[in-house]
């Protein structure tokens, strides 16, 4: 470690692997640290037995979840996912070409809670309507909405119909007189907001959200979202391969025991067994800098084996299924999402599912009752209460960069933003648009 690099990062979470690959590949030196013996961090996908360890759960792996030689395909996502087929995170692996590295497949079907039963979104003119997710007149109006916001362009007025892109959403949902729970559907299970006072941003943040929503549906159809195959440990692994192809160096297994500043108290250096590995600036994940971030709020996770599909949800091997908040007197949603065999993360006729929110009360795991009253007989459980952080350090003055903690959503797009606000900070660009263009259509 006698090296001078440009970058030394801690953690190897995805936002981390992102920014390792990012920055190799633009010609940085870049020194990847991670005190686990894995890769992955908080988004690593675990064996089932690792899974025993990591929860602490008691005694041995019961057989009720498979034979030795079916507990073998387990493959457990800390932080169920999935992407959005036209999202940031799908234009990043196409820029970046990761995607040599993995394969997908798309989801089932999107799911949302309206009036205490799950109903599917719909996925295409004629399952719209054909969906008692919204009567006839509801339909049309909701129709008129799609279109409008599919034709919208925030530099065309004759677009706008009135609506600019400065306008509140609450103008946008006026407009098209959308009754209450088709609000909800547009709000939470379209444009993915995660509180209930989303109407209050702008429309044109809402329109875009809607967009991006339509254009992954038009993808593949069944449903906006892809998910990897053998689950979403290869994401970050795919990053730090693409790191290492660069020149990126990368260390398990490494204590990392404090820093090293100059006289201006910019960081230089990182601290392990002895060592000191000097470099001009560090990127990390909130649990290596305790001190220079502040909790901003608890994620409770309850990940389920089951050995059924969730019920009222046609079979599907894999659904994401959103509780709006306003549908349970929350001021935030809960998310579900389900995998299984089909994406090689479980034995055949055995489902992982992950149900989450932002903690709201003192009792946290009470708050996922009603997600979890949608799933049926569940084989076993492994529960998590998780801090959130955000930075509050100066990473223009220290040289220390630091990414947020995890969100309860079940996609990437949260993720994405915060790689690209690193990215940002750390390289001094403002114009980072090229990172979501296939290299093929670079000009």
């Amino acid at each position: 470690m006698e090296d001078v690099y440009d970058f030394i990062i801690l953690g190897t979470g995805l936002t981390e692997c992102i920014l390792s690959g990012l920055l190799s590949v633009n010609g940085k030196k870049v020194l990847h640290m991670d005190r686990n013996e894995f890769y992955g961090g908080a988004c690593a996908s675990l064996t089932l037995e690792q899974c025993w360890k990591h929860f602490s759960q008691p005694g041995e792996v019961p057989d009720k979840l498979g034979t030795k030689q079916q507990q073998r395909k387990y493959s457990i996502d800390l932080l169920p996912k999935f992407l959005m087929a036209n999202g940031k995170m799908v234009k990043l692996l196409l820029h970046t070409d990761v995607t040599r590295y993995l394969q997908f497949k798309s989801v089932d079907g999107s799911y949302v809670l309206k009036d205490t039963k799950v109903m599917k979104v719909p996925a295409n003119e004629k399952e719209a309507l054909s969906s008692s997710i919204m009567g006839f007149f509801e339909k049309r109006r909701f129709k008129d909405y799609l279109v409008f916001c599919s034709e919208y362009d925030e530099n065309k007025p004759k677009t706008h119909a009135g609506i600019s892109p400065a306008s509140p959403t609450t103008a946008l949902i006026k407009e098209y007189d959308l009754d209450p729970s088709t609000q909800d559907v547009i709000g939470h299970a379209l444009c993915l907001y995660t509180s209930t006072d989303w109407q209050q941003s702008k429309a044109i943040e809402t329109i875009n959200r809607t967009k991006l929503y339509i254009d992954s549906l038009r993808t593949y159809g069944k449903s906006p979202y892809l998910y990897p195959i053998f689950g979403l440990g290869d994401l970050p692994q795919g990053f730090a391969r693409l790191s290492a192809i660069y020149g990126g160096t990368y260390m398990l297994n490494k204590p990392i025991e404090g820093f090293t500043y100059d006289d201006k108290k910019r960081v230089n250096g990182v601290k392990s067994e002895g060592q000191v590995a000097k470099c001009t600036a560090v990127i990390g994940d909130p649990s290596y800098f305790s001190d220079k971030v502040k909790q901003v709020g608890q994620i409770v996770r309850c990940i389920n084996i089951l050995n059924h599909p969730i019920p009222n949800t046609n079979e599907s091997e894999s659904v994401q299924i959103i509780i709006p908040g306003t549908q349970i007197k929350r001021r935030n949603d809960i998310y579900i999402s389900c995998v299984s065999s089909t994406h090689e993360v479980a034995p055949k006729g055995h489902f992982i599912v992950l149900v989450s929110s932002f903690v709201e009360t003192n009792n946290p795991k009470s708050e996922l009752d009603q997600g979890l009253a949608l799933l049926g007989q569940v084989l076993h459980q492994f529960w998590s209460v998780d801090p959130v952080y955000t930075p509050n350090n100066n990473p223009a003055v220290e040289g220390i960069h630091i990414s947020n903690s995890y969100d309860a959503t079940s996609h990437f797009e949260t993720i994405s933003n915060d790689v690209i606000r690193l990215y940002k900070e750390v390289t001094g660009e403002t114009n980072v648009q090229y990172l979501f263009i296939p290299k093929e259509k670079e000009q």
